[in-house]
């Protein structure tokens, strides 16, 4: 057992997400959100060091020394799995651990949408997921891909980097590949899926140009592609889509997009109000005739009012959804202003209006 275990399974009793290992600091573990110190001396850089590397994968290490930086998994059998990363930093070595549950939450277990559930029986098309770092964006996704494997019989590919829930096959055989180790780059890996007879891919981020345009690729030729950005709103990320190409490119490419775009989840995490723990707040953006006409058309301002206007085929607005988890009261007033894109529509429900910037 390596001597760090003795960390993830602190994580695992005080239901932590994350573990900070930093040298000239004590551990750190996020908890519901924030920041507590673990009891523990301070970590000096080479006994962090030694700790780290009995766990990392030797030609991971000679990466992190290369670079400065390195991601991968690691499993704590009977524990989880964890996404591991290590970077250099002004004192010595630094880490951040990511805990990853062994046991795959459903959709109706996260209180997600019922559209996802469709989502997870389309046949062709792209879904996106987005929204900032820590918002659970995996964890949907892991949701989504598990109705998709319990209740279809098909061919899942999984690219991530590194792999975090790992998928028995159930109805379906899903192959999980990880950048890195099994591939070079999210790109070639895409490109080598469409020779596989895959029937669902999840692309686990789309960081560049080649990775977009081979998605959009992917999701217009029959294949139902989930992937991740790292967007705040529905209308950002289409935004986001098309304005990585260059200019020449981007008309056709609206046009691609809304051929094969069927939908955007954007979502937040919240700490509730009225128990410990968080709750993730949807935005949920259907494309429908009118929403694809938008896209065409480069009218992606109007696409707010069109999810305002499709609450009866799933769509929501990040604001309507917030707002509804307020009148629910898992969440307080003060989050819901601040994580609110029309704020007016929230000063009502505070006790004091804060100063604007």
């Amino acid at each position: 057992m390596a001597k760090i275990d003795a960390f993830f399974k602190l994580m695992l009793e005080q239901n932590a997400s994350d573990l900070h290992m930093v040298s000239g600091q004590q551990p750190v573990l996020r908890i519901r959100g924030e920041m507590e110190r673990i009891q523990y001396k301070t970590l000096d850089s080479d006994e962090l060091r030694a700790m780290l590397y009995e766990i990392a994968p030797e030609d991971k290490i000679k990466i992190f020394e290369e670079t400065g930086d390195m991601d991968f998994g690691y499993e704590v059998p009977g524990i989880a799995r964890f996404r591991c990363n290590f970077f250099m930093q002004k004192y010595g070595i630094g880490s951040v651990f990511r805990l990853i549950p062994s046991e795959i939450m459903t959709i109706d277990q996260l209180g997600l949408p019922s559209i996802c559930k469709k989502f997870a029986m389309l046949h062709k098309g792209l879904v996106l997921v987005t929204g900032p770092t820590g918002s659970g964006k995996s964890t949907t996704l892991a949701a989504i891909i598990d109705h998709s494997n319990k209740n279809r019989k098909d061919h899942i590919i999984t690219i991530e980097d590194p792999i975090e829930f790992v998928h028995a096959s159930r109805g379906c055989i899903i192959n999980h590949r990880e950048v890195g180790t099994h591939t070079r780059s999210f790109s070639a890996a895409l490109r080598g899926a469409l020779r596989e007879d895959p029937d669902i891919i999840l692309v686990g981020e789309m960081r560049d140009v080649e990775t977009i345009q081979l998605a959009l690729e992917a999701a217009s030729t029959g294949h139902l592609v989930f992937a991740t950005l790292h967007t705040t709103s529905a209308t950002k990320t289409v935004d986001r889509v098309i304005d990585v190409f260059p200019a020449h490119q981007q008309a056709q490419i609206r046009t691609t997009l809304s051929e094969s775009l069927k939908g955007v989840i954007a979502q937040n995490l919240f700490k509730r109000a009225d128990r410990k723990g968080r709750c993730a707040c949807v935005e949920v953006l259907v494309c429908t005739y009118a929403v694809a006409n938008l896209i065409r058309e480069n009218k992606t301002h109007q696409l707010a009012s069109s999810m305002q206007t499709g609450r009866k085929i799933g769509m929501q607005t990040l604001d309507d959804a917030i707002l509804d988890l307020l009148m629910k009261k898992w969440i307080s007033p003060e989050d819901a202003y601040d994580k609110a894109t029309d704020k007016d529509k929230f000063k009502p429900f505070l006790r004091e209006v804060p100063p604007d910037f």
